[in-house]
């Protein structure tokens, strides 16, 4: 890169960090250091962007998937997992819907931090239930999935902002 492009470049990047509220970093290889995953212009920061887009994409598939659907379709394993909970059918779609919900925003940039969150959440009672009520017998798989849940959360939490001012506009 000529050295008025590299100017140009920094410049530019430095004035979409100072639009977004974000330190602006110092052109160069040291700037990806303290660069947020979601704005790196750097060919590492465009793979780990990549990655988290794969990661959010897989997730959204298991939990509509393999969690939600069949507690929508009442399957029969999950209707008896809900009857000895004590929590019936009601619980079982209300908790199908809740992660479907999760699973569908975890794909939209605005909500998908707020979505990692909120079944970060789901996944922590889905653990203590686990523990109090089956015995621990898959209590290992809402911890799993915490881990990936709280990278989305982190590294795309540059998108709570703009999800407060469109819920500001809106108001």
């Amino acid at each position: 890169m000529s050295e008025p492009t590299a100017s140009v470049a920094a410049a530019t990047a430095s004035g979409a960090a100072a639009a977004s509220g974000a330190a602006a970093a110092p052109a160069g290889p040291a700037s990806s250091a303290g660069v947020v995953i979601g704005e790196s212009a750097t060919p590492r920061g465009r793979r780990a962007r990549v990655a988290l887009r794969g990661l959010q994409v897989l997730l959204a598939l298991f939990y509509a998937l393999a969690s939600a659907l069949p507690k929508l379709i009442g399957h029969a394993s999950a209707a008896e997992s809900f009857d000895e909970l004590g929590w019936g059918s009601a619980g079982m779609y209300t908790i199908g819907a809740l992660e479907l919900a999760g699973a569908v925003a975890l794909l939209v940039p605005v909500l998908q931090s707020v979505a990692a969150i909120a079944m970060g959440a789901l996944m922590v009672g889905a653990f203590v239930v686990q523990t109090a009520v089956f015995d621990g017998e898959y209590a290992a798989t809402p911890l799993i999935l915490l881990v990936p849940l709280a990278l989305i959360a982190w590294a795309r939490r540059g998108h709570n902002a703009d999800l407060v001012r469109l819920l500001r506009r809106g108001a």
